[in-house]
């Protein structure tokens, strides 16, 4: 009888091979992607987001250009274009984060930590909760929080990259070579220069050289949070695993009796 269940125990014995096998397959989806792509690049529709937030601003008479040429936060201050300023502010805000906590660690790998990292780190962060506040809070509804969120947005945030100038020329490998930290002087000293100016043509009543100038210190800002790209695309991807839990198969002996 043993012989003429051999037949069948091996046809049983290959069945559970076939499904051992089967089960075997991983399905693996890698994804690489970089902390530049991925914190810098992220950068582009907050940039498209004001723009369209102005243009609504124009196109439903909110603000007059031919009059005098508004200030950003003039144009995100009435519904619909408030509640588009609102989200674009807060996605833009975490990005920031985002972006400075990589740039902090980065230096770090770099072999320099130091009271500079930190503060260049604090100041990133404080940038960015002024931005949301910027958003959240409409001159129309809280000016003086607004106030205090366009001051963390604007100065800190301008005091942040003066920090980075001087962490450019701290750290022994600068990948984006000497120009990098000239660019970076360059436009921090534009951004500087403007924020100079706007309160004080502000004070002056020239409302359209003073929202010029605030639109002028934004677009550099958001500059100089895109040039890290040059910082981090030396910065090893991520790999992401998604791995089918394999199916436990106990073999088995199949056993007749006569």
């Amino acid at each position: 009888m043993e012989g003429a269940l051999e037949p069948i125990t091996a046809m049983l014995t290959k069945h559970e091979q076939e499904i051992w096998a089967s089960d075997q397959r991983v399905e693996e989806v890698e994804q690489r992607t970089t902390a530049s792509e991925a914190a810098t690049e992220g950068l582009g529709p907050y940039r498209r987001g004001i723009a369209l937030m102005f243009g609504i601003a124009v196109a439903n008479g909110s603000v007059n250009i031919t009059v005098e040429f508004p200030y950003i936060s003039v144009c995100g201050a009435e519904p619909p274009q408030s509640c588009i300023f609102g989200q674009v502010m807060n996605v833009g805000s975490f990005l920031v984060i985002w972006v400075c906590v990589i740039r902090y660690q980065q230096v770090i790998d770099y072999g320099f930590q130091s009271a500079l990292n930190i503060v260049s780190l604090v100041t990133g962060c404080l940038c960015a909760i002024g931005g949301s506040l910027v958003g959240n809070f409409q001159t129309v509804n809280q000016i003086h929080v607004h106030l205090v969120g366009a001051f963390l947005a604007f100065f800190i945030g301008n005091l942040y990259f003066w920090l980075q100038v001087g962490l450019t020329y701290k750290i022994t490998s600068r990948r984006g070579g000497k120009w990098m930290g000239v660019i970076r002087i360059i436009c921090c000293l534009i951004c500087t220069a403007c924020l100079i100016l706007l309160p004080m043509l502000h004070f002056w009543k020239r409302r359209s050289g003073a929202a010029i100038c605030e639109w002028i210190a934004a677009m550099v800002l958001l500059l100089l949070f895109g040039l890290f790209a040059v910082d981090f695309r030396h910065i090893d991807g991520q790999c992401f695993h998604v791995v089918r839990e394999k199916a436990r198969i106990q073999n088995s002996t199949t056993t007749l009796e006569l």
